[in-house]
């Protein structure tokens, strides 16, 4: 039978950082449910390029799924990206975020974030819009992070090294697998 509130950790962090792959690595060795990112989905059946108002569908799905996947969570559930992504994507897009997206960055926040730290080498994907600047991302996101005070920590680590950091770190905030 699920927890009543089984705790959120999200991935965060720029693109090509390993967020996908950490978070499908913790959450089979936890034995829990994750939420994939959606805006690789949404992107994929867009038959234009995307614009301002897609953000907010994306995080807006992003939020549907993480909420329906929810009720399969036993203790934890691991979420493929949070609101700091798609406020931090906007900015930089756009110069704005939408207001939505904002609201549900505070309202709607996780029992533990990981920030994904850039010491992985960039991968080009189709999808993928930022190969230069890495650092200047990086800092938004801590910026971002400890500016609303929540809760994080930064993985880092390559290959297994990164898998084992971010289970070392997850130990130290109190989660561990079965309980």
């Amino acid at each position: 039978m699920a927890a009543k509130n089984p705790l959120r950790i999200a991935l965060t962090g720029p693109e090509s950082t390993g967020k996908s792959i950490l978070c499908k690595q913790l959450a089979d060795f936890f034995h829990e449910p994750w939420v994939p990112e959606y805006s690789r989905e949404y992107l994929a059946n867009l038959d234009d390029v995307y614009n301002f108002n897609d953000i907010l569908m994306i995080a807006r799905g992003q939020f549907e799924k993480e909420q329906k996947l929810l009720k399969y969570a036993g203790e934890y559930l691991f979420c493929d990206t949070d609101f700091t992504v798609t406020h931090i994507w906007s900015m930089v897009k756009y110069g704005k975020s939408h207001k939505w997206i904002e609201e549900m960055a505070i309202k709607h926040p996780y029992d533990l974030t990981l920030l994904c730290n850039i010491d992985l080498p960039w991968e080009y994907d189709p999808l993928r819009e930022n190969p230069y600047n890495r650092d200047y991302l990086f800092n938004l996101y801590l910026t971002e992070l400890q500016n609303r005070r929540a809760p994080f920590a930064i993985v880092s680590g390559k290959n297994d090294d990164r898998f084992h950091n971010a289970l070392e770190i997850l130990a130290n905030h109190g989660i561990h697998a079965g309980g």
